[in-house]
């Protein structure tokens, strides 16, 4: 029975995105993560024939995660409720509910730590990270949409306007918690997030 990789090549990538938040891209070697890793040579090279290959699975693990779990939460948003706004601000909840659990500030985001580095990642990789982007960005902005069609924003905004404000958000309240080492900034931020809408729509509401 042949031998199955998975674990092997899952650690290797574990190690790999740790040092990627912590050093970045360009101080995260082939060796650090063998040694970090506890593999050989030609383990890593069995599964990452380079380190820009091992960089572009990275991404593609966190963006595939990434949009899990946006569609796992705005499934529960969209069962939970049948107004669009409601559904955005349960959507939002339940971020800050898995925020509110961490011990320690969010470990950090991978699409930032590129973004920083981005000569020394090929641009298929920018490219996927530019793709999640307007995955998130189109997503919001679609059920915004949605919203403005039921509620009258008390500022003048466009749909995409606040997606890209509640995309913004999300991304800089993890930031700013790791940069502070400050677990519940991100929570505190969401909250804030959340209350931006219901202010933004209250007249209707």
């Amino acid at each position: 029975m042949p031998r199955d990789g998975t674990i092997t090549r899952n650690k290797i990538m574990d190690i790999a995105r740790q040092m990627v938040l912590n050093v970045g891209l360009t101080g995260t070697s082939v060796d650090k993560v063998i040694v970090e890793a506890g593999v050989t040579k030609g383990t890593f090279f069995y599964h990452f024939k380079t380190k820009h290959d091992l960089a572009a699975a990275l991404i593609e693990r966190y963006a595939d995660q990434d949009q899990h779990h946006f569609h796992d939460y705005m499934a529960k948003a969209e069962q939970l409720a049948r107004d669009p706004l409601q559904q955005l601000l349960i959507f939002i909840g339940l971020f800050i509910e898995m925020t509110e659990q961490l011990e320690d500030p969010f470990p950090g985001c991978l699409y930032a730590a590129y973004c920083y580095q981005s000569g020394a990642i090929s641009k298929d990789v920018m490219s996927r990270i530019e793709e999640m982007m307007h995955f998130w960005r189109d997503q919001l902005s679609h059920k915004l949409k949605a919203v403005n069609q039921l509620y009258t924003p008390q500022l003048p905004v466009t749909h995409t306007q606040v997606a890209d404000h509640l995309l913004t958000t999300f991304e800089g309240a993890f930031v700013l918690s790791k940069v502070m080492n400050e677990p519940k900034l991100a929570s505190e931020q969401l909250i804030q997030c959340r209350n931006y809408l219901e202010l933004l729509y209250r007249a209707d509401g």
